[in-house]
């Protein structure tokens, strides 16, 4: 950011002490209690994410899975974490057809995957963190103990989980006040996920996958008609992923690999890069219609390809070739819209947060947890105050998909952090995320255009009116949200784009994102999403 332009709501946080980003200010003020204690960036995501769980329980928790990106200063490597679960070893299509089920209910006991995030955060502190998890889960256990103010905007989503999935789950009064939600500034308290990170910072991850907590989770799922057993949880791992990358105009931009949908942004981004957008301000019909129509061939590879490697083999590199998107391209008509874009072929050679912190050291960790969702499935393991997801909903049941279910297989994730370096000196640009389901690729992609392309800084990024193609088959409808000129939305209509113009709490549609970019001095600039309740701190 050489020029600062004030065309935002806000100015952009600046620091050089370390910085967090996330949805909830007092899970920001967690992560910044400990870096304030010697914790570097991987130990301060866990102690936010454990924070989230407490504060926005209606995204997020230990009961969902998660995925991290994370940069090391010393080395400029970035490594990737998946803690993302499996199906249970008892479930597959036959199982369903047995029981006449063509298509899984949204909160349904089978779409409980085993929950990754626990594992997830021990792994990621056990390779790059430095304090002991009973300290990083501090602030959160006192969070959960003494009781939190609940904030606004998580106060209304909370209400239609209550009145969701909440209200006939087993065990989902838990997370209420007496069946409801509770209201925006109303303490609320949750002794038992408390008493879940005691155990689990005493006991370890064991605990979860295999003691106490695990065997609450298997009997609440049993008891509401689910087939996850304890030897599915007991067999769980983690795995280090090597991270996908494509260079845009100098940078690179990194994303975690299939199973989650992190290669849809980088293919809507190799498109974009044939494209000279500096010449279409941001939200012209020009901009806005090669923006639509590149992310719709984007996501017609990335609903076929994404599913997970160990089940599939996925051409990774040739989707991701300069030479593939110089081919799909040419499916771009600028003039108008194609609604109906297949998948290619290259030849060889939907409830989540996200939130970003960078120390004082310039490591950086790229973090997303999720129930999917909303409260995920809203079934609570009773007394231990978090819900168990809902990710399964994902697998195709079409048995000649990619992403069809099978036993212990990782399903489509939507869940993806992303990272940006420079091509020059792989020094760290960006530690950035959109959260929000399918959203999630799409706002990735309208960010760093925003950074890049526009020279805008983390704040205004984020600020600016968004487009979200609807996860329909065919791409169909595109949601503009309030705020983009109506004379240019008739434009795109024009072009052939079916479009609906989205406000007030729908927002919540277009993401939450978080993004810290890091200046060759050092200094830190953060801005954090008006779309949800959070704030970027700095020390």
């Amino acid at each position: 950011m050489k020029e600062f332009i004030f065309n935002s709501r806000r100015s952009p946080v600046m620091g050089r002490g370390g910085m967090v980003s996330s949805s909830q200010p007092l899970a920001t003020a967690a992560g910044l209690e400990i870096l304030s204690a010697g914790g570097n960036a991987a130990d301060a995501a866990v102690a936010v994410a454990a924070a989230l769980n407490v504060t926005e329980p209606t995204s997020t928790g230990i009961g969902g899975d998660m995925f991290a990106l994370y940069y090391d200063a010393r080395t400029k490597n970035i490594s990737a974490l998946n803690g993302s679960g499996r199906a249970p070893a008892g479930l597959d299509l036959s199982k369903l057809k047995k029981e006449h089920i063509r298509k899984l209910p949204y909160y349904h006991p089978y779409t409980i995957t085993v929950p990754g995030a626990c594992a997830g955060w021990f792994d990621l502190i056990e390779k790059h963190g430095s304090l002991s998890m009973s300290r990083i889960l501090a602030p959160a256990i006192k969070l959960a103990d003494e009781g939190f103010p609940v904030a606004p905007i998580t106060a209304h989503f909370w209400e239609r989980g209550a009145s969701r999935q909440l209200k006939s789950a087993l065990n989902g009064h838990e997370l209420t006040v007496e069946g409801r939600a509770p209201y925006a500034g109303e303490i609320f308290f949750n002794k038992g996920l408390a008493k879940t990170f005691k155990t689990i910072a005493e006991h370890g991850k064991q605990a979860y996958y295999q003691g106490t907590i695990a065997e609450s989770i298997v009997n609440v799922i049993q008891q509401a008609g689910g087939c996850l057993t304890l030897d599915d949880l007991a067999s769980h791992t983690s795995t280090w992923d090597e991270p996908i990358s494509s260079t845009y105009r100098g940078y690179r931009i990194w994303e975690c690999p299939p199973n989650g949908q992190g290669i849809a942004a980088l293919l809507a981004l190799n498109l974009l890069e044939g494209f000279d957008l500096a010449s279409a301000p941001p939200l012209s019909t020009l901009r806005l219609h090669l923006q639509i129509e590149a992310m719709r061939l984007a996501f017609a590879d990335a609903r076929w390809y994404v599913s997970d490697p160990a089940f599939s083999s996925i051409p990774l590199k040739e989707l991701l070739s300069k030479e593939y998107a110089n081919q799909r391209r040419k499916l771009i008509d600028p003039k108008k819209a194609t609604l109906n874009q297949k998948h290619g072929t290259p030849i060889k050679s939907h409830g989540t947060v996200y939130f970003s912190v960078v120390d004082k050291d310039g490591n950086a960790c790229s973090f997303i947890i999720s129930n999917y969702m909303g409260f995920g499935t809203g079934i609570v393991p009773k007394g231990w105050g978090f819900t168990l997801q809902n990710r399964g909903h994902n697998f195709s049941l079409n048995s000649k998909h990619p992403n069809s279910l099978q036993p212990r297989k990782r399903p489509y994730h939507t869940i993806i952090p992303a990272m940006a370096t420079r091509e020059a000196d792989n020094s760290l640009y960006a530690s950035f995320g959109v959260m929000g389901g399918f959203m999630q690729p799409q706002g990735h992609m309208q960010v760093i255009n925003s950074l890049i392309d526009d020279n805008m800084d983390p704040q205004a990024a984020l600020d600016l009116p968004r487009f979200c193609i609807e996860p329909a088959e065919d791409g169909s409808w595109t949601s503009l949200e309030e705020g983009i000129d109506p004379k240019i939305i008739q434009a795109l209509t024009k072009r052939g784009h079916p479009t609906k113009i989205v406000s007030g709490w729908d927002r919540a549609l277009f993401g939450r994102g978080q993004i810290i970019t890091r200046q060759a001095n050092g200094v830190l600039i953060g801005g954090s999403d008006g779309r949800a309740d959070g704030l970027v701190m700095t020390l």
